[in-house]
């Protein structure tokens, strides 16, 4: 490939693939501008596909190949549907940001970014794609995505990143641990596959170039596609592979970042064997009852100072160089933690504000029609920290709150309570707890209920 699939090209090819009973596409919402955010379902078993997948791709519109990966993977199973697994019900959301894919873009036509609207759900798309995975329920889901391997930081060392090819596993506290370890096996397996076709491929992080800069893997909080299909019970992954965009001909390599997607998206669907163990702890996860406690505050670190080494491509020869440094940071450390309430009530003043969101997660709440007793834990908001730490390499919009005393109180009419007795309560909990590191308080429309000194809107119920 040297060019990639617009968005007409795209819906052009999916009128001619789609086959009555076997691949359908339908619209699944409309974009900031209007355009169809589609999505093609394609399935040969019936009701024998019981392991659901889920791949979407181009929440950055400017971030292509897992796209072009996903349009070839349904060219290639509709010419050759045996491809398919008879026990796979596989879904794809090609292109999120149709707007953003048009502009070559990262953000969609309402100035948003799409992967940074996974608590609000404010944007059209993000609306799409979370109804798109409660109706389905997948097993396995995936975001796609593209870095620059060219960054400046890394030029001015003569070199650029390694892989082109790269992919993790969620990593959100709430996420059962044996659903994130089959996640780190699974990204782990694909290292052979990857070599046999030639790709360099990595576990993947962020971070600046070695010895001296941090290097860990994605956030770990929640707003993001990876962590927040994860929290809905999927086997949750972020793929992305690498773009030199200061080439003269940043598309040159495309069809080896398709390739490398390609690999990735067929190894997730593995054999029957991994298949059933996957969708057997997928299906555990959501049963599970919640843990007791509630990780507020999170950080990667070294535990131990240990040395790992750093692969880079050299600029000047091309050669694969390993950079020793203990600024890898892997292990993931909690810092703060609350009780597990049974509920949280929003105060009657700010309960307008919330209701869009309640509603654009699917979470179930009930509005209070007469004043309720109930034993309530207030939190008080002391401020909100602005800058980006550069010490502790934390992320703006940091939330410093004080818990006040747990005590009897009178609910008023009209509080709305969201109880975490409920197949979503996960996702309850990322949107509403107040005593989370980061929170809604740091976003535009919450900014205003964010008052240093005073008592948050949302309370924890016992």
């Amino acid at each position: 490939m040297q060019k990639t699939v617009s968005y007409a090209e795209m819906v052009r090819f999916l009128d001619t693939v789609a086959k009555p009973g076997f691949i359908t596409v339908t619209e699944e919402g409309r974009s900031a501008q209007g355009r169809k955010v589609l999505l093609v379902h394609l399935n040969r078993g019936g009701a024998k596909a019981r392991f659901k997948v889920l791949y979407y791709a181009q929440q950055h519109g400017n971030e292509v190949a897992g796209k072009d990966a996903q349009l070839t993977l349904i060219r290639d199973i509709a010419a050759h549907p045996k491809q398919l697994p008879e026990d796979v019900d596989l879904y794809l959301m090609p292109m999120l940001n149709p707007d953003g894919a048009e502009a070559h873009r990262r953000f969609n036509g309402a100035g948003g970014d799409l992967n940074r609207d996974h608590l609000l759900l404010a944007q059209p798309e993000t609306q799409a794609l979370y109804r798109v995975a409660r109706r389905i329920r997948p097993h396995v889901a995936v975001d796609s995505h593209e870095f620059g391997r060219d960054s400046e930081d890394y030029a001015a060392k003569g070199w650029e990143a390694w892989p082109i090819i790269t992919m993790d596993a969620a990593n959100h506290p709430l996420i059962p641990d044996y659903l994130k370890a089959l996640g780190l096996q699974a990204v782990a397996a694909a290292l052979p596959l990857q070599e046999k076709a030639g790709h360099a491929y990595r576990r993947y992080n962020v971070g600046g170039p070695p010895p001296d800069e941090e290097i860990r893997p994605s956030t770990a909080e929640v707003d993001d596609g990876r962590n927040g299909m994860g929290t809905l019970g999927a086997l949750s992954f972020i793929i992305e592979s690498g773009v030199r965009h200061r080439a003269a001909n940043p598309s040159a390599d495309l069809g080896e970042r398709v390739d490398g997607y390609r690999i990735l998206y067929r190894h997730l669907l593995g054999d029957r064997a991994w298949r059933d163990k996957v969708r057997a702890l997928a299906e555990r996860a959501r049963r599970e009852p919640l843990p007791s406690f509630i990780a507020t505050n999170t950080f990667w670190a070294n535990l131990g100072g240990k040395t790992s080494f750093v692969k880079v491509r050299e600029l000047a020869t091309g050669k694969t160089l390993e950079i020793p440094t203990a600024m890898a940071m892997t292990d993931l450390v909690v810092k703060g933690s609350v009780p597990t309430p049974r509920a949280y009530a929003i105060a009657p003043a700010a309960a307008a504000r919330f209701l869009s969101v309640l509603e654009a997660q699917g979470l179930r709440f009930e509005t209070l029609a007469a004043p309720r007793r109930v034993q309530n834990e207030a939190v008080r908001l002391l401020r909100v920290e602005a800058p980006y730490d550069e010490l502790y390499q934390r992320y703006e919009d940091r939330q410093i709150v004080q818990r006040l005393p747990r005590a009897e109180a009178e609910l008023p009419v009209g509080t709305l309570i969201v109880p975490l007795d409920q197949d979503l309560a996960r996702r309850a909990i990322q949107v509403l707890e107040p005593c989370l590191l980061y929170g809604l308080y740091g976003y535009p429309g919450f900014r205003e209920l964010a008052i240093p000194g005073a008592v948050l809107p949302v309370s924890r119920l016992f």
